[in-house]
């Protein structure tokens, strides 16, 4: 079994089936890094369209934790660099936020939430850590929520200056449990696809090989 599933299996579905029923808090936490600098996208028309393009490198950086089960939001903001201090902070949101429920969080591998530092405040505030594999957004639920914020307020949009390109993305992250509820109700399910046995450029298979190869999809 691949490693990926395997993680599915003992580790993320029995804590999700927790969380279904209320009796664990279960969030995703990644940073998004939205630069100030055209985000394209698709326009159907029948003249040519110019969209304007902005020109500046500001940085806005969002580090999020999403409720696997309400899709609500924790988040914390900087124009700076997310450290691990930044993590900590998150860590100590979410934990003033949700009491008398165990709280496990799911991360990606980035040092910055795997370190010395944030292991010990996790613990310190009873909060259980679990690590995706390297290169699994298919596991990682928040992934398909930075994807639908570029795409409902930064593709083809825009913003003539940092402050109105921040301005939009606060007010679609503060609107995505509220006035987009349903559509991230529909695109935030707790199903993810996994593969195994596909085929990879560069790498030789026997016919044998081919004949196992499969692609399965597992409800989390």
């Amino acid at each position: 079994m691949p490693p990926c599933k395997r993680r599915l299996k003992k580790s993320l579905e029995p804590r999700l089936a927790e969380a279904q029923s209320g009796a664990r808090a279960v969030f995703f936490i990644d940073a998004a890094h939205f630069v100030f600098a055209p985000f394209l996208g698709i326009v159907w028309c029948f003249t040519r369209l110019f969209v304007k393009a902005p020109s500046g490198r500001q940085r806005l950086n969002v580090l999020a934790a999403l409720n696997a089960i309400s899709h609500e939001l924790v988040t914390v903001e900087n124009l700076t660099y997310i450290t691990a201090e930044s993590v900590c902070e998150l860590l100590r949101l979410v934990a003033g936020a949700q009491q008398g429920v165990p709280i496990t969080l799911i991360l990606d591998n980035a040092r910055d939430q795997r370190c010395a530092l944030v292991q010990a405040v996790a613990q310190e505030l009873g909060i259980e850590l679990l690590y995706v594999p390297t290169y699994s957004p298919n596991l990682h639920l928040i992934e398909r929520l930075w994807r639908f914020v570029k795409k409902q307020c930064l593709y083809s949009k825009y913003n003539p200056d940092a402050a109105s390109f921040q301005q939009a993305i606060f007010a679609c992250i503060q609107q995505a449990p509220t006035q987009h509820k349903e559509e991230l109700n529909q695109l935030l399910t707790l199903r993810v696809q996994t593969f195994q046995d596909v085929s990879v450029i560069g790498e030789q298979h026997t016919p044998a090989q081919r004949s196992r190869k499969k692609v399965l999809s597992k409800a989390a």
